[in-house]
């Protein structure tokens, strides 16, 4: 055990872990090494999210990173880890509400394009478009002729953006069922979460196999080589966060890359191309 005494010769990082590996049970240490080398890791990658923004800017590039996957996934997470140092005034996270009535009479994707990244700028969508090809049908909040106008639509839509130099990463956050009943009831305990967990959440554990079926159709419709599917393991948090910069990071050539030390090539156990051959069952 751990007392006061042992501190008091600590001067230094190396010290300090010298005497927590002496002190501690293997497995405690092993959980603390993990949680101090997820922080090196992290802030090595903002720096590089930080060299990136400024390539952004300085080269007029539009860059959509979209988040999608269950409730609970870890998606509003992962964002704060990549926007935490950016500056604001080139980068905006997109988190829309419902609908407004004006707005469900007009075309689906205009509240969205509204939105999309202007010269230089990084957008994170917090959910997306990608609503109407999951929550809603399962929900019941659009009808078939809606669900299936957006399906043949979307990928058109996606490639007339590709075409127009903007440049969409789409990552799916896979949970098991199991993952998530455990943070929704961790949510439903933490006073400053319980407004993440609303009736909808509820109904996602009732209708998994639901969501389930139309995940799947919407990666089999909407994945194509210009716009892929990436599929993110985030039953572990922490290296969902750090695989899905990593990926973002990887994808472009900007000054001062690597200059951090950070490593930028994800994981390939975590992050994972969705591909139409393989069956991608979320654990």
């Amino acid at each position: 055990m751990l007392v006061l005494n042992d501190f008091k010769n600590v001067s230094d990082r190396k010290t300090l872990l010298t005497v927590l590996k002496s002190k501690l049970p293997e497995e405690l240490y092993s959980d603390v090494m993990s949680s101090v080398y997820y922080e090196e890791d992290l802030l090595k990658l903002q720096a590089e999210l930080v060299d990136f923004q400024k390539w952004v800017t300085k080269e007029g590039r539009r860059v959509c990173v979209i988040f999608e996957g269950r409730d609970a996934a870890g998606k509003g997470g992962a964002i704060r880890r990549f926007t935490e140092h950016l500056n604001p005034r080139s980068m905006r996270v997109v988190a829309l509400t419902k609908p407004t009535a004006v707005e469900k009479g007009q075309w689906y994707f205009r509240r969205y394009i509204k939105v999309l990244p202007d010269p230089g700028e990084i957008v994170f969508f917090d959910r997306s478009w990608y609503n109407r090809a999951v929550v809603e049908p399962v929900m019941g909040f659009c009808n078939d002729e809606e669900y299936d106008k957006f399906m043949v639509q979307v990928p058109e839509f996606e490639h007339m953006l590709y075409e127009d130099g903007v440049d969409i990463v789409k990552f799916w956050f896979s949970i098991s069922k199991e993952e998530q009943q455990r943070r929704f009831n961790a949510r439903l305990e933490n006073p400053l979460k319980q407004w993440k967990f609303s009736p909808v959440d509820r109904v996602g554990q009732q209708k998994w196999d639901d969501y389930t079926f139309y995940k799947d159709q919407m990666f089999s419709k909407t994945h194509t080589s210009f716009c892929p599917w990436m599929i993110i393991k985030t039953n572990n948090k922490k290296e969902a966060r750090l695989e899905s910069i990593r990926y973002v990071l990887s994808k472009f050539d900007y000054k001062g890359k690597g200059d951090s030390g950070a490593t930028l090539f994800p994981d390939p156990n975590i992050v994972q191309r969705y591909h139409r051959m393989i069956k991608h069952s979320e654990f």
